[in-house]
C-alpha cells in the first residue's frame, strides 16, 4: 500500500501525469486530496458519458437518414412499466415486454441491424419442439394448434401422437 505524499497516511487518491514521455505517480490521503482540491467536499452528480454519447449520436444518425429524420423517439413511453425510450437507449435493456410494441418503430430498425432479421431462425426450446411431450400434451398441443387453425403444426403433432402410440 502507498503511503500519502504529503502526510504519510495510506494513500487512497492515486495520480498519474504523463508529460513528455515521463510517468509522475502523485499518492495522497482523502484529506491531502481535499485540502488541494483534487476531490470536492459537496458529492455532486457524476457525468455519464456513455448516454450522452448516444443520444448525441443517434441525432446525428437522424439527421444523416434519407429523408432527414428518422421516427421521432424522444416522447415514446411504456405505458406498462413507465419507461421511456432514452432510458432504453442509455441502458441498453427493456423493462418489460410491452415494451417490444410500445417502441417497435423504433426497435425494429434496431434488431434487424443487430440481427440481420426480425423475426427467430433459431433453435427451439425443447418443451416447444412438435414431437417432444407425452401423448396427453401432444394430444393438448394438438387441440390448440386446431382451434387456432395452425394446420401444418397440427400435421406434425398428428404425426408424432401416431408415431408414440405404434408399438417398437
Amino acid at each position: 500500500m502507498n503511503a500519502c505524499g504529503v502526510c504519510g497516511a495510506p494513500a487512497t487518491v492515486h495520480l498519474t501525469d504523463i508529460v513528455n514521455k515521463k510517468k509522475r505517480q502523485t499518492h495522497l490521503c482523502e484529506q491531502c486530496a481535499r485540502d488541494q482540491d483534487l476531490i470536492s467536499d459537496d458529492p455532486t452528480p457524476q457525468l455519464n458519458l456513455q448516454p450522452l454519447l448516444q443520444l448525441i449520436m443517434g441525432q446525428m444518425a437522424a439527421a444523416d437518414a434519407p429523408g432527414g429524420s428518422v421516427a421521432p423517439t424522444g416522447g415514446l413511453t411504456c405505458d406498462e412499466c413507465g419507461l421511456k425510450y432514452v432510458q432504453f437507449k442509455a441502458l441498453g435493456r427493456l423493462g418489460c415486454p410491452n415494451d417490444y410494441d410500445a417502441f417497435r418503430e423504433s426497435l425494429d430498425p434496431l434488431l434487424e441491424r443487430i440481427h440481420r432479421a426480425l423475426t427467430h431462425v433459431g433453435k427451439v426450446p425443447e418443451a416447444r419442439r412438435v414431437g417432444s411431450g407425452s401423448v396427453r400434451d401432444l394430444k393438448r398441443r394438438l387441440a390448440e394448434a386446431v382451434a387456432a387453425e395452425r394446420y401444418e403444426e397440427a400435421a406434425q403433432l398428428r404425426d408424432a401422437i401416431r408415431a408414440k402410440d405404434q408399438p417398437v
